[in-house]
């Protein structure tokens, strides 16, 4: 019995364990989540995987240097119900984010919640307002 009891608690505290750390993964901690910056540019990539989906863009700026960045958002899953695809974006589009940029200065963003309730962020692509 009590060697039942020791190892019951031991898978707890393994999966424990691992949730903690998911839980830190899936937090905002590494985006600044009271900014907002319009992440304007050419599609170069559009990555529709587990566990997120990603956008990403090339963005030039005033001196004619290019910035690569990446726009991250929720699983395909949670965004098909939102209203986007596979097909959203393609290599080419020219596009305007609204999203969270990264603390630590690099050429990433992230969109935030994709809960049907959330409030969205504007998306253009191609001179028109996304709209699922």
């Amino acid at each position: 019995m009590i060697k039942i009891f020791r190892t019951i608690s031991l898978a707890v505290l393994c999966l424990l364990a691992v949730s903690v750390s998911l839980f830190a993964h899936h937090g905002g901690a590494a985006y600044e989540t009271d900014k907002i910056i319009t992440v304007k540019g050419t599609v170069t990539e559009y990555i529709w995987s587990n566990p997120h989906v990603f956008v990403k863009v090339d963005v030039k700026d005033s001196g004619g240097n290019i910035a690569h960045w990446i726009v991250e958002a929720q699983n395909p899953v949670s965004m098909l119900q939102i209203g986007w695809s596979k097909n959203t974006f393609k290599p080419g589009d020219e596009v305007e984010i609204n999203a969270m940029p990264a603390k630590n200065g690099n050429p990433v963003a992230f969109l935030g919640s994709s809960s049907p309730t959330a409030p969205r962020m504007k998306i253009v692509i191609n001179g028109k307002q996304f709209q699922p």
